[in-house]
């Protein structure tokens, strides 16, 4: 399932990002403005770190913002790029542990971004029926609407990931 060519009725959210803990935020590329227009979206110095799970030109951050990019698509992931949504999770909570803020975005700031977010959540504790309760309050009811991806966190990614592992 893909947001924006396999479900045109996904909305664009009406925030750039929104707060889902202290610190760590969750956002995307586009917003619906005031006038329900579709707006890009362009961050700027806002925060500390941005994890891009997509990149389109434009967008930012400025290049004195320490900015991780890691293309995955809104579908199946290969256990490589479940490893680097891994990464990008336990970079997120360093940065927090830190006093840094972090904003995690992809397209529209539901899936992608919601799956890297969740893993953080659950690696500082939740459960991940919680960190999806708790990005849908927060973010859009609309968050994790790929139920692969609220699949994976329920297996938990480094679950998941294994059957990708090549045979030692």
């Amino acid at each position: 399932m893909r947001t924006r060519e396999g479900r045109p009725d996904v909305p664009a959210p009406k925030s750039p990002w929104d707060e889902i803990e202290p610190g760590l935020w969750m956002g995307g590329h586009q917003v619906r403005g005031p006038a329900g227009r579709v707006e890009q979206v362009v961050v700027h110095r806002q925060f500390d770190l941005v994890q891009s799970l997509m990149r389109l030109p434009g967008h930012g951050p400025e290049l004195e913002v320490e900015h991780q990019v890691w293309p995955i698509p809104d579908g199946p992931l290969d256990g490589t790029q479940l490893a680097g949504v891994i990464r990008l999770a336990e970079a997120a909570c360093e940065a927090l542990d830190a006093g840094r803020t972090v904003l995690v975005r992809c397209f529209h700031g539901y899936n992608r971004s919601g799956l890297v977010v969740a893993h953080a959540l659950m690696r500082r504790g939740r459960s991940a029926e919680d960190a999806i309760r708790l990005i849908r309050s927060r973010r859009s009811s609309w968050a994790l609407h790929n139920g692969l991806f609220v699949d994976y966190l329920r297996a938990g990614l480094t679950t998941v990931r294994l059957p990708e592992e090549p045979a030692e």
